[in-house]
């Protein structure tokens, strides 16, 4: 069975991000739409746990992709399930940076409104990891020009790991089409499949 990958969206993100939809248009067009999941996933981070351990459950042996929050749930989750991931400028201890921010928060895709409370903090606190066991099943994409998060925090936790490091770009990650080969080569999908195709397609 084709390897199958799922994608963890960020802190007020969704599944119409561009990287999710980047990922999506390739996987449809490499016939294996059914291989990948991209969740919606609940603002409480226990819910959002339980929607990728069930996700998990039906797809074995995913690659974990987590882009920002959704990094520090695929650290998580990889460590828990012995994953590979690819983690896009991952949040490091996430719980230790929400001071200033917590009340009503606005979901920039579904224009949805909630309440970021300490239980949801401390919720966040219950998933960190001190340290991985496995650096080598990890790809790390960092890009120094982050406007959100410290690259050099994910580059001192993750300093084990495969580490990409991007001068520029930003949070959301630019060139992340570009980078759609590795992430399918890590994945294990078989390179007869995707060598052909033109990556620009998908900016």
């Amino acid at each position: 069975m084709t390897a199958s990958i799922l994608y963890i969206h960020g802190f007020n993100s969704s599944p119409t991000s561009l990287k999710a939809r980047q990922l999506q248009a390739l996987m449809t067009r490499l016939g294996l739409a059914e291989q990948l999941r991209v969740p919606a996933l609940h603002h409480h981070p226990r819910q959002a746990i339980a929607q990728l351990e069930q996700q998990i459950a039906e797809l074995g042996q995913p690659l974990l992709v987590g882009s920002s929050l959704g990094g520090y749930y695929a650290t998580y989750l990889a460590e828990r399930h012995g994953l590979a991931a690819v983690l896009i400028n991952p949040a490091v201890r996430p719980h230790l940076r929400f001071d200033g921010y917590l009340g009503t928060q606005t979901n920039h895709y579904t224009g949805e409104t909630w309440q970021l409370t300490t239980e949801h903090v401390s919720a966040l606190a219950e998933l960190d990891v001190s340290q991985m066991r496995n650096p080598a099943a990890y790809q790390v994409w960092l890009q120094t020009a982050d406007e959100t998060l410290d690259y050099r925090d994910a580059e001192r936790f993750y300093r084990d790991a495969a580490l990409h490091i991007q001068a520029g770009g930003d949070h959301g990650y630019q060139g992340f089409a570009q980078r759609l080969p590795t992430l399918l080569a890590f994945a294990g999908i078989p390179r007869s499949l995707w060598q052909d195709i033109d990556f620009s397609a998908f900016n």
